[in-house]
């Protein structure tokens, strides 16, 4: 149940300068002190960050620690985590380089802390645990210190109301309200919602309980002339201290020192009235004073944390696209890496604090963006390797097939088919590992070349077949060739000439490139012939017509080229993506934004159909590689 208080109902009130003084005073109390860093913690190693976090755990622990001591003591360890996990995650990444390099894999990989890291986390916890039961404690002591004096003010009040009626004898209560006096001056602080509330009542049920004493008149006149002698002293240890702003800045510790003395101030009684206006217009004069100083300096300082806010902005803002990025090709990960590393240097070399919230969520957003760059760097690899090796895996069966057939000495028709279905099988197994990829190709074909140059050195009828069979091919290719003309080709025709192809068997082996490569050409030439076909229709067809013919090495190799052209389109097309999805969002927010916005998606949407042709296209080339 909350108990509000009215300075109305009790007859007095503080003057208009008291309460003015008391506003100021408890913003002076709530204002934030930014005070300079004094540890540069990019210079720091880990040892000297458990030195930095052994001393504030010192300071958690005196038994005189204040508020503004646990505040300083906390952002000293939130600043202290983010450099010393940098130094962790930099420890961890060079351990599993190392361990890559001595085992060429990450499998096993195992990053234990030392001691100096297990320190640097049981003294953090310490510390937090300090913290938050000083708190707890500090909320808890303010509830109560507020009940207390929500009884003194019942008590004072019932006192003040017994001396109106009891006007015989008013000096009856004089050493209760003497003792209530006391007791409110050792209750501690209380919540600042109820703070101002409980004064202006306490100050008013006190002028109550002064004016109905008129038999202790001369014993309240000489009380509130001390008083007013009290309170002149600490004005003037006030203003001193206002008057050294002249010749050098506002320090903390001069701060606190006038909070200290106007606290005192107010646990004083009042003295007369006319002069006690007086000095709560200099206190207040002086307390505005060191306020407005403070304030200054403080503005000066913001703007030097913003101007730092801003150069690392511009850094994460660089550092954003390549959180999108996606490649296939080893070489190009690499270079960005580089790059990502340089922003990383940079951000670090980029010395001096932030406004504290804006700097915190900022750093959280770097770190966050460069976590998520190398977690998609290390999964491209992941996956790259597995699936590499599981390639090589199934190409080593291939090989090891097609040699158990050769092994046999039998080149029948059935380990004739064996050895087609094995190499059509081979076609649709992925890249394997750079370093075996000329090694395992050159084995399955030279096995598979070893086996038909057998069977066509046994039986020459085989040999005339395929010279019959060039003949045909030839012919066909000639078909093809005299029907690539505008408004006479088509797609039936074509596919029938395609048919036709499949139908007839090998070639010799010397005329197999030739005669495949004419073909090619004729094919190409009569779908560039068809008129009914988009540019996009034309393209497929060429694309799955060369896959098909894809059987040599030289002919592997040039669609291997081709793909890499392929992929580095598509990532220069999603890089434009996310460049102009970006511009979208910051047109959205000006005012005549809209027509600059419906061209980035217009070119959005033609940049999403050209990266599906070239998805589509790379699919076809996967599934022949």
């Amino acid at each position: 149940m909350t108990t509000t208080f009215t300075m109305i109902n009790d007859g007095a009130e503080l003057s208009e300068s008291e309460q003015l003084t008391q506003q100021s005073v408890d913003a002076m109390e709530d204002f934030e002190v930014v005070e300079e860093q004094s540890v540069d913690y990019s210079q720091l190693d880990k040892n000297g960050f458990v030195n930095l976090l052994e001393n504030q755990l010192a300071i958690a622990k005196n038994e005189n620690a204040k508020p503004g001591d646990f505040k300083r003591v906390d952002e000293v360890l939130k600043e202290a985590k983010v450099f010393f996990d940098q130094i962790k995650k930099s420890e961890r990444e060079e351990a599993l380089q190392r361990f890559v390099a001595e085992n060429d894999s990450e499998d096993g990989f195992e990053f234990k802390p030392d001691d100096l890291t297990q320190r640097f986390e049981t003294l953090y916890r310490q510390i937090k645990d300090i913290k938050n039961h000083y708190f707890q404690d500090l909320e808890k002591s303010k509830d109560k210190n507020f009940a207390l004096k929500t009884q003194l003010l019942q008590r004072l009040r019932e006192l003040v109301d017994a001396d109106e009626v009891n006007t015989k004898n008013p000096g009856t209560s004089w050493q209760e309200f003497k003792k209530i006096q006391d007791e409110w001056k050792a209750a501690g602080n209380i919540a600042s919602p109820h703070n101002s509330t409980l004064w202006a009542t306490y100050h008013a049920l006190i002028d109550r309980y002064y004016s109905n004493r008129n038999i202790y008149f001369e014993l309240k006149e000489l009380d509130r002339k001390k008083n007013l002698q009290l309170k002149a002293e600490l004005v003037e240890k006030v203003e001193a201290i206002a008057e050294n702003l002249k010749e050098k800045s506002l320090g903390k510790a001069a701060l606190e020192e006038a909070n200290s003395l106007f606290e005192e101030y107010k646990h004083i009684g009042p003295g007369p009235k006319a002069e006690q206006e007086l000095l709560w217009q200099r206190m207040k004069t002086a307390l505005d004073s060191l306020y407005d100083a403070r304030r200054a300096q403080s503005e000066e300082q913001k703007q030097v944390l913003a101007q730092n806010y801003e150069v690392k902005s511009k850094i994460y803002e660089t550092l954003v696209p390549y959180t999108s990025f996606n490649s296939n090709s080893i070489n190009e990960w690499n270079d960005k890496t580089k790059e990502v590393v340089a922003l990383q240097e940079q951000w670090v070399s980029a010395k001096g604090q932030m406004l504290r919230e804006e700097g915190r969520e900022l750093s959280k957003k770097f770190w966050a963006a460069l976590k998520t760059f190398f977690h998609n760097k290390g999964e491209f690899f992941r996956q790259l390797e597995a699936k590499r090796e599981q390639n090589l895996k199934l190409k080593t069966e291939l090989c090891e097939a097609v040699e158990a057939i050769l092994a046999t000495g039998e080149d029948n028709s059935s380990n004739t088919d064996k050895v087609i279905a094995l190499q059509k099988q081979w076609k649709q197994i992925g890249q394997v590992p750079e370093k075996f990829k000329d090694s395992i190709f050159d084995r399955f074909k030279k096995a598979c070349d070893a086996y038909f140059d057998r069977k066509r050195a046994k039986n020459s009828e085989v040999e005339k077949e395929f010279v019959e069979n060039l003949a045909k091919k030839q012919a066909i290719c000639a078909k093809i060739e005299a029907g690539a003309k505008p408004g006479e080709a088509n797609l039936n025709d074509l596919n029938a000439f395609k048919s036709e192809w499949s139908s007839v068997g090998f070639v010799p082996k010397k005329d197999m490139q030739g005669i495949n490569k004419r073909y090619i050409d004729a094919v190409n030439s009569y779908v560039s012939a068809i008129g009914k076909l988009s540019t996009k229709e034309k393209e497929q067809v060429i694309l799955e017509n060369e896959v098909a013919m894809a059987t040599d090495g030289e002919s592997i190799r040039s669609l291997q080229r081709k793909e890499g052209d392929i992929r580095r389109k598509m990532t220069q097309i999603e890089n434009d993506l996310t460049i102009w999805q970006n511009n979208i969002e910051f047109f959205g927010r000006s005012k005549n934004g809209e027509k600059v916005r419906a061209e980035f998606e217009k070119k959005i949407i033609v940049a999403q159909k050209q990266l599906a042709d070239l998805k589509h296209q790379l699919k076809i080339l996967r599934e022949a590689l």
